[in-house]
């Protein structure tokens, strides 16, 4: 019989969504209907312009062949436009931008580009998990450096590079933070990259969450906003969650000529790009048309955290602190379920209420002791899952 053991499947956990999904289906066998905060999966429509713009496009018969490795003409310049216009910044659309297929699939593809087994890369714990396991797939090395708070992160990170006789090749920074919902602001963008400048490491900033904040005080920056960040940093976003358009994984890099250029030879061999007709409409999203509906959308999600904390807190005695920016609820797990994991809480949950949500420690070690919600659903669901949860909390106080 052939050994149908393989080396990369046997070395990688289940992922943590899939986990949870045969969880839901457990439940739904048991009769529950799922009010699921789990996977940050936007249920917005996203804006009319782009739906009417696919509509005409797809009945274009010459858009349905193969599309252009690395993005088309349009897409690029839209995505160095959007920078411009959102940031400050200006980019060379020719070789400082890429499109890929969603920021996850760019991430991975630029770890295979870099990643060898004599270097390895920084990544924070918690995290999300391709920031990890994109790594571990290339067969490279890890080092998580753990923090909740970027300023603590920033100061772990320096503390453990500067005791380092060899230094990483990358570290890995995301703010706003999923899972956390932290935000990190200019300073100390220019913090690291003055200091990995020093030091000779690359950066990879992912800032897919950037649009969506709730204050204009804690509008997330770029680390491109920082002089000479383009000598080392690549920076990677997408139009899922701004757009809510996540099922057409078309995502974006720009930044460092040498990363962009890595990360197109390996998506050469790898992929023709999105399919055309959804590379055009994401130029059209990223564009000024957007505005009025990124501001509805910024006050959807800050709404709806304020009502879910407000209920948790006043019906189940949960004490959650307020997001500041993205569409998740960061919460560490309630007293009196503190002496269980949070996967074997959001088991419990999901199985005895049929209310899903994910746990942290699916983000990392560090994420353990917390759960993630993802704010997609409505006040009515809200209510409901308060009520389900009262009767397993009202018996563990």
């Amino acid at each position: 019989m052939i050994n149908s053991k393989f080396y990369l499947t046997e070395k990688l956990p289940p992922y943590v969504f899939a986990s949870i999904y045969h969880l839901k289906q457990q439940a739904v066998e048991n009769g529950f209907k799922i009010i699921d905060f789990g996977m940050g999966n936007p249920d917005s429509a996203p804006p009319n312009h782009v739906m009417e713009e696919l509509s005409e496009l797809s009945k274009n018969p010459q858009l349905y062949g193969y599309s252009v490795t690395g993005g088309i003409e349009v897409l690029k310049k839209a995505i160095c436009n959007y920078y411009q216009r959102r940031f400050g910044v200006d980019l060379d659309y020719k070789t400082q931008s890429l499109a890929t297929i969603g920021a996850k699939e760019g991430i991975a593809s630029l770890a295979t580009a870099i990643s060898d087994d004599n270097n390895y890369i920084c990544v924070p714990s918690p995290s999300y998990p391709i920031h990890t396991f994109a790594f571990v797939i290339s067969k490279s090395n890890v080092v998580h450096i753990n923090a909740i708070e970027a300023s603590e992160f920033l100061q772990n990170f320096k503390n453990f590079v500067e005791k380092s006789s060899k230094k990483p090749k990358a570290v890995i920074i995301s703010y706003p933070c999923n899972p956390t919902t932290q935000i990190a602001n200019l300073g100390f963008y220019q913090e690291i990259v003055s200091f990995c400048k020093k030091h000779q490491i690359y950066i990879i900033s992912d800032i897919a969450y950037c649009e969506l904040y709730f204050d204009e005080k804690d509008k997330p920056s770029s680390i491109m906003q920082v002089k000479g960040s383009c000598d080392i940093a690549i920076e990677f976003s997408s139009i899922s969650k701004s757009y809510s358009l996540a099922g057409a994984r078309v995502g974006f890099a720009v930044g460092n000529k040498n990363l962009i250029a890595a990360l197109y030879k390996i998506k050469s061999y790898l992929d023709y790009g999105s399919f055309t007709p959804l590379q055009m409409i994401a130029s059209s999203a990223l564009s000024d048309k957007s505005d009025e509906y990124l501001i509805a959308l910024r006050k959807l999600y800050k709404d709806r955290s304020d009502y879910f904390i407000e209920k948790f807190r006043k019906d189940l005695g949960w004490k959650i602190e307020k997001p500041k920016a993205s569409m998740f609820v960061w919460a560490k797990l309630p007293m009196q379920f503190s002496s269980i994991s949070s996967f074997d809480f959001c088991k419990k949950m999901i199985l005895e209420t049929g209310v899903a949500m994910t746990p942290g420690s699916s983000f990392g070690e560090n994420g353990e002791g917390h759960v993630r919600f993802s704010m997609i659903r409505s006040t009515n669901e809200v209510d409901e899952a308060v009520v389900r949860l009262k009767k397993i909390f009202s018996y563990r106080f």
